[in-house]
């Protein structure tokens, strides 16, 4: 299991800053939507300047037709990031589109696809996408499978059903993560700890305020590697 760190902060300074703090930690970064829009490419070399060996997500979840997507991974694949995102929902000729283009590049990052928001309950979901969300996240994840995706984005709570049914090398990255057990959910609805995380073998937990928030972010990633399920 990898732990992912969010660079979710208001400011490029505190994000970098953060980045800084936290150099000798075998740990992977989150850049996302805000940050990403914000900042632009330069944040990603930026990272990579503070340690090279940082390896760094790109949260855009894209969402768009096939063509428009898989230009979009293109471009993604020539910033030097490790891993992306898109959304299952965008379907299986998107998803797969995404996969050919990049079958043709050299060292392509690893594709992710998003089932469901771990800020969605059932109720919620299922007026979105008329269903439960452990039956949806299934076939998104089988429909992410079947198309090449490397694995997907979830809750723990879908993690080992989804490998159950796909493949245990088939990724599974989990927000939502809550890992000393007092902090606020916040706009999360389904949060886990680190040991159910590890229980349910999510390959990678995302934690963003419970690190960036703390007095001391080092300390507290620490104390999560320190659990020994990294």
């Amino acid at each position: 299991m990898k732990l992912c760190v969010a660079l979710d902060l208001p400011d490029e300074k505190d994000n970098i800053s953060l980045a800084k703090s936290l150099k000798g930690c075998d740990v992977w970064l989150k850049v996302g939507l805000r940050s990403f829009i914000r900042d632009g490419k330069n944040i990603v070399s930026e990272l990579k300047n503070i340690n090279e060996n940082f390896k760094i997500f790109l949260d855009l979840k894209l969402y768009d037709i096939p063509n428009t997507m898989a230009d979009a991974a293109e471009s993604i694949a020539s910033l030097n990031v490790e891993m992306f995102n898109v959304h299952a929902s965008s379907g299986k000729i998107a998803m797969k589109a995404v996969t050919d283009r990049l079958s043709g590049i050299k060292n392509p990052p690893i594709v992710l696809s998003v089932t469901a928001l771990t800020s969605f309950d059932n109720d919620e979901f299922k007026t979105v996408y008329n269903e439960n969300i452990e039956k949806k996240a299934l076939q998104f994840a089988k429909d992410s499978f079947e198309s090449g995706v490397e694995g997907v984005v979830c809750s723990v709570y879908e993690s080992l059903m989804i490998k159950n049914h796909t493949s245990d090398s088939f990724i599974t990255l989990t927000p939502g993560i809550r890992p000393f057990g007092d902090e606020q959910k916040d706009d999360q609805k389904r949060v886990a700890d680190i040991d159910t995380a590890y229980e349910n073998k999510c390959d990678f937990i995302v934690v963003g305020r419970p690190i960036y928030q703390a007095k001391n972010p080092l300390d507290a990633v620490q104390r999560i590697l320190a659990k020994k399920l990294f």
